[in-house]
């Protein structure tokens, strides 16, 4: 029997993981969840959605230009805004929440003639950003009550961060290929944590966190959750992280299975953490929608047939 590819796995594995957790929601909780929440989206949470995705994109644009330029493929805060948003969009409509990504850094490393510098652009991009949001969610844990001890997730985070860092600087010795990919790591990270990059990494992913963190609440007060700002904005971090997780449908499974976990240890009801986080996938989307605009533009500017020398001659 042949061996199915890692690869494979690794996708559609991913995928298998998302819709078991949607599908363990409707087990247990019915769809009733899911039905009440895309019921409270109205106008006002849609504009609410784009206006605060306006700022996180922008924001989540700059940290890109910035570790870009800072691994030496330059790129302009406007072309960064437009590739983000379309990356936004095409991970909130696509299996696994991650293919906008992959294509943003692709076709970023075409134009700049170097896709294998345009690919790490984007992973350190995204690295940076979660690394911010890991120890603001400690922060926020350690300062309000919360579901879960900041001290294990703490200790989590510097338990994988000590692994990984143990096991690059004995890579970086070698001579072979794994030498020479720790070796390229290091000075990406250099890079990223020079002077005039990593303040602008700390500032633009902690306003795009906060961004996030804001469109929670507006989600959960449209579902009427019963809680104060204190009570949620822990539970807001909790289920970003999930969010982190690229095992989903387009965006759908991990949050929602966050959401009613969080919510449910704080009391707050299972449900009603289903209901906020698919107001909140909603939200997501319609934040993403100029991405549309500019995956349109592309396709249509290509095929615009120069005039030229018409009704001449």
């Amino acid at each position: 029997m042949r061996a199915l590819p890692g690869g494979w796995l690794w996708n559609h594995g991913r995928l298998l993981l998302g819709a078991s957790v949607l599908a363990v929601l409707v087990w247990q909780l019915g769809a009733g969840p899911f039905v009440d929440g895309l019921r409270e989206v109205d106008g006002r949470v849609l504009v609410a959605g784009v206006l605060v995705g306006l700022v996180t994109t922008v924001c989540a644009a700059w940290r890109w230009r910035v570790v870009s330029h800072g691994l030496g493929v330059g790129l302009e805060l406007p072309r960064a805004v437009a590739s983000s948003y379309r990356a936004q969009f095409l991970n909130s409509t696509l299996p696994g929440g991650v293919l906008g990504d992959v294509h943003r850094g692709v076709r970023h490393g075409v134009d700049a003639g170097d896709v294998g510098r345009g690919v790490r652009a984007v992973v350190w991009d995204r690295c940076s950003g979660q690394v911010v949001q890991i120890l603001l969610t400690v922060l926020v844990l350690l300062a309000l009550p919360s579901p879960v001890d900041p001290m294990v997730l703490l200790g989590t985070a510097l338990a994988v961060g000590l692994v990984l860092g143990v096991l690059l600087l004995r890579a970086r010795r070698r001579s072979s290929r794994v030498g020479l990919a720790a070796r390229t790591v290091v000075g990406d990270l250099r890079a990223v944590l020079a002077r005039r990059s990593w303040p602008v990494v700390v500032v633009a992913s902690t306003v795009a966190v906060s961004g996030y963190v804001v469109t929670f609440l507006v989600a959960a007060d449209a579902t009427g959750v019963d809680a104060s700002w204190p009570e949620l904005v822990p539970i807001a971090l909790l289920v970003l992280l999930g969010m982190s997780v690229p095992a989903n449908l387009a965006g759908w499974g991990p949050r929602e299975g966050v959401a009613a976990w969080a919510f449910a240890s704080a009391g707050l009801g299972a449900s009603a953490g289903v209901s906020t986080a698919v107001v909140y996938g909603v939200m997501s989307l319609a934040a993403a929608l100029p991405g549309a605009v500019v995956l349109l533009a592309a396709w249509v500017r290509p095929r615009v047939v120069p005039l030229e020398g018409v009704g001449h001659g």
